[in-house]
């Protein structure tokens, strides 16, 4: 029997919903992120796609960016996949630390 940790689910939910949206207008492919892996668009005006490992749900200061994307978006993101809006270069910077 094992415990999870519920920012863990929230985060998982969070993902889940968002790609059950990607048909209602992404047009990206779920096959060109490698098994392990999700993309999440970064930017507050032009957004740019990120292709990230999974694991990196687990840090706090990612589980913050998902927080803001489910106040900013809740769970229709507009780009179909997961939207996080901040800055590029401050998300680059947070994932530069894991």
């Amino acid at each position: 029997m094992g415990f999870r940790r519920p920012s863990v689910t929230h985060a998982k939910k969070i993902l889940r919903r968002s790609f059950s949206n990607s048909s209602q207008g992404g047009s990206y492919n779920l096959a060109d992120v490698p098994k392990g892996y999700l993309a999440v668009y970064v930017g507050e005006n032009e957004r740019k796609r990120f292709v990230i490992p999974i694991s990196y749900l687990n840090q706090p200061s990612f589980q913050d960016l998902l927080s803001e994307a489910e106040q900013e978006f809740g769970f229709d993101h507009p780009m179909g996949g997961l939207t996080i809006p901040c800055r590029q270069d401050t998300f680059i910077d947070i994932i530069s630390q894991f």
